[in-house]
Parts: structure tokens; C-alpha cells; sequence
């Protein structure tokens, strides 16, 4: 698995505009059948804060790969510029350790 941190400060439009322009990609993410079961995707944001962090999960550098080819990969990757104003950071991460059960919701 590969993981990724992106982070960027909200700094244009609107949140609510925002939040379902996140969801529309998250849904377009689970509706592609080359990519189901192969990229996780969550977004978060700091209560009260216009700080955004998102964090991605890839099963494989194919999986990664197909989904940069995709026409709403690259929409959603220029709307999170947008609304960022050009400065959005985007971290590799690695996992040095972690439980092994995933709480219920």
C-alpha cells in the first residue's frame, strides 16, 4: 500500500461548494471499477479551522497510475488548487506501525 497526506489551507469559493465537490470525487472513486477496492480516500478538516488534510491510500503504483488518467482525478486535482490558491502539499507517507482492527463505526 502506498499513502499519501495532502494538505492546504481553504482559501476560495465556498465550503459547501467544497464539500460537495470532495464527495462527487469520492463518489466518481467508488463508481470506477478499474479502481474499486484499490484507492481509499478520506478528507478531514480542522473544526473551526480552514485547514483541509485529505488522506489517500493506493494498493499499487498501477493503481495510482490509472487513476491520474482519469478525467475526474485531474478536475478534482486543479478545483483542490483552486481552493487552495495554488498551495496544496502532497506527502508520502509510511506506516511504522499500526493496530490491527479498523474501529466500527
Amino acid at each position: 500500500m502506498k499513502h499519501f497526506l495532502i494538505k492546504y489551507r481553504f482559501t476560495n469559493g465556498t465550503e459547501t461548494e467544497w464539500h460537495q465537490a470532495i464527495a462527487g470525487f469520492i463518489s466518481a472513486l467508488d463508481d470506477d471499477p478499474d479502481l474499486k477496492g484499490k484507492i481509499s480516500y478520506r478528507c478531514m478538516k480542522i473544526r473551526d479551522d480552514p485547514a483541509y488534510y485529505h488522506l489517500a491510500a493506493a494498493a499499487d503504483d498501477q493503481a495510482i497510475k490509472t487513476l491520474q488518467q482519469r478525467e475526474y482525478f485531474k478536475r478534482y486535482t486543479e478545483a483542490t488548487k483552486r481552493v487552495a490558491g495554488g498551495d496544496v502539499v502532497v506527502s508520502p507517507l509510511e506506516i511504522i506501525a499500526e493496530t490491527t482492527h479498523r474501529p466500527n463505526p
